[in-house]
């Protein structure tokens, strides 16, 4: 999607997404932030042709409420833009790369096999939507989705119709973070599921597109998958005495790296030889984003802790949560 851009900067935000794109890089998310700064360059600087730094510092600030993560993804593309222009001559401040800290690495919540019993169980009960008549169908197995195969929930989403090969097993990634594709493949279970939803929504969508059709036979947003894990878990009673950090859509993806791995070490497998495997059906574009659950695993699976104790120091880097 292109945006509008109608600030004095707008020729040369057109002409920093124009170069992203044309590397490939879809750029929608940052095409989003820029069309904001866009915005707040027009209401508080309208007269002005310069990128400053009272312009760039101004965006900068941590607003009330907003995780330093937040400001992160919020400023990288100004930071960028302001490389762009200086990069064809023209003059412009670029933000300081210790602006902000370091990320704070969120720890994820891993869900407890009760908890994943009773969410389950909850979108089972799915009642039909007069206003989105595959709703029910799509939910139970959307979910099971992310979390047996411990998709991002955009991969999930933008699942074309053909991108699931029933013959095979086989589900295609494309353009996922890092704008690699990628083929993972379903268990017997879940495969076994897929058809029958996938039988039972062409009743619906028979010329669907989206594997997870929404009403309109289009793709759903995040905002809507957002809201249907909280419709069904927050009315949980597991919900109401979780510990750690509130569960989000994505810790799906980080329970199922971390029951992968426990699963391993319990079945004696060797943790060093099997870790890239589990990079590469993750889509993890450094073996060190995969690394990360290693710090996880003895938190949440003591059996990891004991029998991990001869796991080499060199397994266990200290990850750079940049």
């Amino acid at each position: 999607m292109k945006y509008p851009y109608n600030s004095n900067f707008r020729i040369y935000i057109d002409g920093l997404v124009e170069q992203k794109q044309s590397l490939g890089y879809p750029y929608v998310s940052s095409g989003r932030i820029l069309r904001m700064f866009d915005e707040h360059c027009i209401k508080h600087f309208p007269n002005e042709h310069t990128l400053t730094s009272d312009i760039v510092m101004s965006w900068a600030s941590l607003k009330e409420n907003e995780h330093p993560n937040g400001l992160m993804r919020r400023i990288t593309p100004i930071r960028q833009l302001a490389k762009y222009m200086k990069s064809i001559g023209i003059d412009a401040y670029v933000l300081p790369s210790n602006i902000p800290k370091k990320q704070i690495r969120y720890v994820p919540h891993i869900f407890t096999s009760q908890e994943l019993s009773e969410f389950f169980k909850a979108v089972d009960s799915c009642q039909v939507s007069a206003f989105s008549p595959g709703r029910h169908l799509v939910i139970p197995v959307f979910f099971r989705l992310l979390y047996s195969c411990g998709l991002r929930s955009s991969e999930a989403r933008m699942l074309q119709v053909s991108d699931v090969d029933f013959k095979l097993g086989s589900v295609f990634i494309r353009e996922s973070k890092g704008h690699k594709d990628r083929i993972i493949y379903l268990s017997d279970d879940m495969l076994h599921l897929c058809k029958m939803y996938d039988e039972r929504i062409q009743f619906h969508y028979p010329n669907r597109i989206a594997f997870f059709p929404n009403q309109k036979g289009s793709y759903y947003n995040r905002s809507l998958v957002n809201y249907w894990f909280h419709l069904f878990w927050d009315n949980l009673t597991v919900a109401k005495t979780y510990s750690g950090n509130p569960p989000r859509v994505h810790d799906f993806r980080h329970t199922f790296a971390v029951n992968r791995l426990n699963q391993w070490v319990k079945e004696g497998k060797d943790i060093n030889a099997y870790l890239p495997y589990l990079s590469m059906y993750l889509g993890h574009e450094n073996q060190i984003d995969t690394d990360y659950y290693l710090h996880l695993v003895p938190e949440f699976f003591p059996v990891f802790r004991d029998k991990s104790r001869g796991i080499s120091e060199n397994l266990l880097p200290e990850v750079d949560y940049e």
